[in-house]
């Protein structure tokens, strides 16, 4: 029987996020599995079939692994306690230089940026946003609505609500409903990385939000926040569950799929930037192929492997 190559599978027919705490992460017989090395326990990760797996304190992983992840195309995420803290991520995607070009080439213009941004005003409000607004105007405006919107999610779940106030250094310092907002937005975050990763772009360059490693993550996060995660946080902060950090990973999870997010986000990521109305430049004429080929991947055009 001819050997036949396996494709990893697209984002949008994958698991949301899997979280890993207490564990030895190793490759046995072919699979991806976790061994708890004190009661000799070994349980199975269907790791193809995850967009990104969040490595809690008190997980080792060893190269295998990382390997096997990166050819699947699945986003290892290394986080601190309930993912509050992410420390380092590994890159699978992100692979397509003419969709970093095309990324850059909008965000350095500042007109075709300011378009980029109307475009997620518009699709995060469901209206136009105002005309004759800079950047920094739009900015202040989606602060003060996003600002009411939490207010209106407190009174309808019966939340004291005091605004967004969180230490990521002091977990326990932060009410109930901060811990879940942050246990919520970390989860999206891990997931519109992957996308973003697997999509062929950078995390990095941002358009309404600059300067920080994860800047696009934001800008597309911010458009799914209010239908998914902040909801499922403030619902699962006025049952005040023992350990709400679990219990919103779940609803989130519940939410992703309610919502179908994993088959959504990468075409509204292109929805948005095609608003700048360029095309993705092309190569330069005096480009040189690299001096040793690489062989066909196995994904898409945005995944790593070997």
């Amino acid at each position: 029987m001819a050997f036949i190559k396996l494709k990893p599978i697209p984002i949008k027919e994958r698991l949301a996020m899997v979280f890993i705490r207490y564990g030895q992460i190793e490759v046995r017989d072919g699979a991806f599995v976790v061994i708890d090395e004190v009661n000799g326990e070994r349980k199975h990760i269907p790791v193809g079939s995850c967009t990104a797996i969040l490595l809690e304190p008190g997980t080792r992983i060893s190269h295998e692994a990382v390997k096997l992840a990166a050819t699947t195309g699945t986003l290892l995420i290394w986080v601190g306690e309930s993912a509050v803290r992410l420390y380092a991520v590994g890159q699978p995607g992100g692979a397509r230089s003419d969709r970093l070009l095309y990324q850059a080439k909008l965000a350095l213009d500042e007109s075709l940026r300011l378009k980029v941004v109307r475009k997620m005003f518009e699709f995060r409000f469901e209206e136009a946003a105002p005309e004759r607004r800079s950047i920094d105007q739009l900015r202040g405006v989606e602060g003060a609505r996003v600002r009411e919107q939490y207010k209106l999610l407190a009174q309808r779940y019966g939340i004291e609500w005091h605004g967004r106030r969180y230490d990521p250094k002091e977990w326990d310092s932060s009410d109930i409903i901060n811990k879940c907002l942050s246990a919520a937005t970390a989860c999206l975050y891990g997931v519109t990385e992957a996308a973003i990763l697997a999509a062929g772009y950078a995390p990095a360059i941002g358009f309404l939000h600059t300067g920080k490693p994860k800047s696009f993550v934001y800008d597309i996060a911010d458009l799914f926040k209010f239908d998914t995660v902040v909801p499922a946080a403030f619902k699962v902060a006025a049952q005040r569950p023992e350990y709400p950090d679990r219990a919103v990973r779940i609803a989130c999870r519940d939410a992703f799929k309610e919502t179908r997010l994993l088959k959504r986000i990468i075409p509204i990521i292109e929805e948005v930037l095609a608003a700048g109305e360029i095309q993705p430049p092309s190569m330069p004429e005096d480009s040189q192929p690299p001096a040793i080929p690489e062989p066909d991947s196995l994904g898409d055009s945005g995944h790593r492997s070997s």
